[in-house]
């Protein structure tokens, strides 16, 4: 791991994998999934949910108003937390 470029969390240089399995990174790009998500479902769906039509063609967009914002936020504190090799 000396060698070759890792991530930097919690002060302890990482692997990808042990990098974005740290719990409190993942908890906290939950929380901004759930909010953003939101938003974004809101946004995007808001009327068809309260006129209850919402189409089934629209069912796989509310999954990905979720999961975009979780990967940015994964991706953010990833790219924070890189470490180059000197």
């Amino acid at each position: 791991m000396s060698e070759r470029a890792g991530f930097l969390v919690a002060g302890q240089l990482r692997c990808v994998t042990c990098a974005v399995s740290y719990p409190p990174l993942l908890y906290r790009s939950f929380k901004t999934a759930a909010v953003v998500g939101t938003v974004l479902v809101t946004i995007n769906l808001g009327p068809s949910i309260i006129a209850g039509e919402l189409p089934y063609s629209a069912l796989w967009k509310v999954p990905l108003n979720y999961l975009v914002p979780f990967c940015v936020a994964t991706w953010g504190a990833l790219g924070n937390a890189r470490s180059n090799p000197s």
